[in-house]
């Protein structure tokens, strides 16, 4: 009877030590490296036009303006939009995102547009 009560006892902790393990699973998953992508603005065109990703891996996307003046990166597809003030940096971290063409553009410029593919 004692060892079946020492095993009743420690179930509590054994429980919570499973669950534990249990969010390890999602947590690495949420915390996977995001692939770093750079592209900057000159002249009020983006360099490259085009930018290239892994399909189902986070993006971070770094954005330099060497222009003096704001831009504005903007995608309704990407569902992001970011102001980067002239001469300086910004980033924009993009979710997983299944292969397709994505298009952004300069909402201060709207002729200056560039794409992400994703394969």
């Amino acid at each position: 009877m004692s060892s079946l009560f020492n095993i009743v006892a420690k179930m509590p902790a054994a429980l919570a030590v499973i669950a534990g393990l249990s969010l390890v699973g999602p947590l690495a998953h949420a915390q996977e490296a995001a692939v770093s992508i750079q592209i900057s603005v000159k002249n009020h065109q983006f360099q490259p036009a085009e930018i290239h990703a892994a399909a189902n891996k986070p993006i971070m996307l770094k954005i330099k303006n060497l222009d003096a003046t704001p831009m504005e990166f903007e995608s309704v597809s990407l569902r992001v939009e970011k102001v980067v003030v002239g001469n300086s940096e910004g980033t924009i971290r993009i979710r997983a995102l299944s292969p397709g063409r994505y298009e952004f553009f300069d909402d201060f410029n709207p002729q200056t547009r560039g794409a992400l593919v994703v394969q």
